[in-house]
């Protein structure tokens, strides 16, 4: 008798992990990390639409820094003409957050004022990826 009772859980646990594993809507909480420019700040807004498509409840974060927070500067364009500023209002909108490093800041002589509106800015991009991951459950995506 246990060990039919110990079998039923078994079965019970995996057709309860099978279903959570298979539902695709959830609260995924992602950080995407953007450093190296343009196209990868392409590849990586196309990643974060894909993602929404499939899963809108997910919660975003980008976070950027050194050459990756060009796509944030006021007037960045992609490849074909395209402002990022277009598409990052969009994302936000579906509740996408966009940090920028100070210390990139600092380090490239940028100012607050030559970035959109719709960034935010954090002291350094690496230690808000590392407090993502390590306090808040994030999981990591670089494109």
């Amino acid at each position: 008798m246990r060990c039919l009772m110990a079998l039923l859980y078994v079965v019970l646990a995996a057709g309860c992990a099978a279903t959570r594993v298979s539902d695709p809507v959830g609260p995924d909480r992602v950080v995407y990390h953007l450093n190296s420019g343009l196209e990868q700040a392409s590849n990586g807004l196309r990643n974060v639409r894909n993602h929404l498509e499939v899963n809108p409840k997910a919660q975003i974060v980008l976070v950027a820094h050194a050459q990756g927070v060009d796509y944030l500067m006021k007037g960045a364009k992609d490849a074909h003409g395209n402002p990022y500023e277009t598409i990052v209002q969009d994302l936000v909108g579906q509740g996408v957050r966009f940090n920028v490093c100070e210390i990139t800041l600092r380090n490239r002589q940028l100012r607050r004022d030559q970035f959109i509106e719709e960034a935010s800015f954090v002291p350094s991009g690496v230690a808000e990826i590392t407090r993502l991951q390590s306090r808040e459950g994030y999981a990591y995506l670089r494109p």
